[in-house]
C-alpha cells in the first residue's frame, strides 16, 4: 500500500507534476501515420493533458503545435493547410510546422508583428507507422536501435486503442506475468496455424503445444526481474515437472512507459501506454515480424473489428459491460469477454477506476515486477527533481546503440534454461534484417 500523495506522484501527468515532468523527457507516440492519410493530413492530439494539432504541410513536413490559435484561441484543428503551413480560419493567421507565424492578413500593410508570434510547438519524428513527439526541455534524447525501429516498414504493423484509465495501471498489466494464466485463459485451444495476428493463440518456440495450454497448466510461475540499460527484464519460469523442460517467457519494461513482449513464435509487440490526461490513455503497438513481412490488411481488419474510428475507441467497453457472456465464461474463456486479450486487459485496468487507489492494494511475491518498476519510477522522478537528466534511463549517448530487447516464449532444457533461452530467441530471427541485428 502507499499514501495518497505517493500515488499522485507516480500517476498524475500534467505539466509540473513529478511523473509528468519525467515522461516529458522521452519521445512519446502522438498519433498513427494512418491518421494523417487522405486529402487533409491533420489530426487533433491530446498528450499528457496538452491539446495539440498534428499536421503535414504541402512539402510533407510534420508539425505539432498548440491547438488554440495564439491570436484569440480559436481551434486550429479546423484550419486550412495552405501556403506552407496551417492557417486559422478565424482571422487567417498562418503558422509553419515550427509554430512560427508567417502571415497576419488583417494587420496593416508592412506590419512585422507576425515575426514575434510563435505557437507552442514540439519536435516530431515518424517511425514505422507511428509519429513520436518530444514535449520536454532541451534536446530530445536519441532513439534506441530497437527491433521495432530498425525493421523495414514491411515487417512492422502499428495500431492503437483508447482506454478509460490512468496510464500507470495500463502499463502495469504488461509487467504482470502471473495474470496471463487466468485473465487470458482459454478453455479451448485453437490450431496455432489458424491464429495469425492473434495474441496468446500461437505456440511457444520449440514446442507444438499451444501457449494457452501451457499457461493453463502452469499457473504459478517463478518470476525474476533484472535491471537493464533500457529498464527491466522479466523472466517467468513455469516448470512442467518432468525434470527435462522449462517454459521460459521473457518480457521487458522499456522505460518509461513501454513493454516489449513475445506475441507469437514469429512476432514481438512493443507497446507504449501513453497518457492522454490523468484518466485516459492510448496503447500504441508496433507488431514486429522476425519472419515474413506482416500481413497488414489482415491485422488491421482484426483490430478494426474491435475498435471504432476516428478515436480508436474499443467497441467493447464499460458502457456495454465488455459484452460479458456468462455462457462463454463457463465454456470458452475465463472472462466471458471474448477472445481479444486487449479487451481482457482493458477490463482489468478500467475496472480499477480512472486512477487506481493504491492506498488499498496488497501486493504479493508474484507482483515483483510491479514493485521494482515503481521503485525505478520514483528513482527517475528523483533525478528529474534534482536536475540530473543525464542519470535517466535511455537518455544518455549510449541509448542509440541499444538493440533488442530480447523477448521470447520458449520451452528449453530444464537444467540449462538460463543459457538456452537466448538461443531460442535467436532461433526465430529468420528475416535478413533480424539476423543482422542478432
Amino acid at each position: 500500500m502507499m499514501s495518497r500523495e505517493q500515488n499522485d506522484e507516480i500517476t498524475r501527468v500534467g505539466s509540473g507534476t513529478p511523473a509528468g515532468e519525467l515522461l516529458r523527457r522521452y519521445w512519446m507516440p502522438a498519433a498513427l501515420s494512418d491518421e494523417l492519410a487522405g486529402e487533409r493530413p491533420l489530426t487533433p492530439v491530446t498528450l499528457m493533458g496538452e491539446r495539440l494539432v498534428l499536421f503535414r504541410d504541402e512539402n510533407g513536413t510534420l508539425g505539432l503545435v498548440q491547438r488554440q490559435c495564439p491570436h484569440r484561441g480559436a481551434d486550429l484543428c479546423y484550419g486550412r493547410l495552405e501556403h506552407g503551413g496551417l492557417r486559422c480560419v478565424f482571422h487567417g493567421w498562418l503558422f509553419d510546422t515550427d509554430g512560427q507565424c508567417l502571415e497576419q492578413p488583417a494587420e496593416p500593410e508592412g506590419s512585422r508583428m507576425h515575426e514575434k508570434i510563435r505557437a507552442r510547438s514540439y519536435p516530431v519524428m515518424e517511425q514505422n507507422g507511428i509519429v513520436f513527439a518530444y514535449l520536454g526541455p532541451g534536446e530530445p534524447p536519441p532513439m534506441p536501435d530497437f527491433d521495432c525501429f530498425r525493421a523495414p516498414e514491411s515487417h512492422v504493423f502499428a495500431f492503437k486503442g483508447l482506454w478509460e484509465c490512468n496510464w500507470l495501471q495500463a502499463l502495469e498489466v504488461g509487467i504482470d506475468p502471473a495474470h496471463a494464466s487466468y485473465l487470458h485463459r482459454f478453455l479451448e485451444d485453437d490450431d496455432p496455424a489458424d491464429s495469425y495476428g492473434r495474441q496468446f493463440r500461437d505456440r511457444s518456440v520449440n514446442t507444438d503445444v499451444p501457449l494457452t495450454e501451457l499457461l493453463r497448466r502452469h499457473s504459478r510461475p517463478e518470476i525474476r526481474v533484472e535491471r537493464t540499460d533500457f529498464g527491466l527484464r522479466l523472466i517467468s519460469l513455469r516448470d512442467p515437472g518432468d525434470g527435462e523442460h522449462m517454459h521460459v517467457r521473457v518480457t521487458n519494461q522499456v522505460f518509461p512507459c513501454a513493454i516489449t513482449i513475445p506475441m507469437s513464435a514469429e512476432m514481438n509487440i512493443t507497446q507504449w501506454h501513453v497518457p492522454v490526461d490523468d484518466t485516459r490513455c492510448y496503447w500504441y503497438a508496433m507488431f514486429t515480424s522476425f519472419g515474413a513481412p506482416v500481413d497488414r490488411e489482415t491485422m488491421r481488419a482484426q483490430r478494426l473489428a474491435e475498435h471504432e474510428l476516428p478515436d480508436y475507441r474499443p467497441r467493447k467497453n464499460a458502457a456495454n459491460n465488455y459484452h460479458y457472456d456468462p455462457a462463454e465464461q463457463r465454456e470458452q474463456t475465463y472472462t466471458g469477454m471474448g477472445f481479444d486479450i486487449n479487451v481482457h486487459d482493458q477490463w482489468a485496468c478500467e475496472s480499477m477506476g480512472p486512477i487506481q487507489d493504491r492506498t488499498d492494494e496488497h501486493l504479493g511475491r508474484s507482483d515483483v515486477g510491479i514493485m521494482q518498476y515503481r521503485r525505478l519510477l520514483r528513482e527517475m522522478i528523483g533525478h528529474v527533481a534534482a536536475g540530473n537528466d543525464d542519470a535517466l534511463i535511455l537518455r544518455g549517448n549510449g541509448a542509440a546503440a541499444l538493440t533488442g530487447p530480447q523477448s521470447v516464449d520458449a520451452v528449453v532444457d530444464h537444467s540449462d534454461w538460463a543459457s538456452a533461452w537466448p538461443g531460442a530467441e535467436r532461433q526465430r530471427r529468420s528475416a535478413d534484417w533480424a539476423l543482422a541485428a542478432g
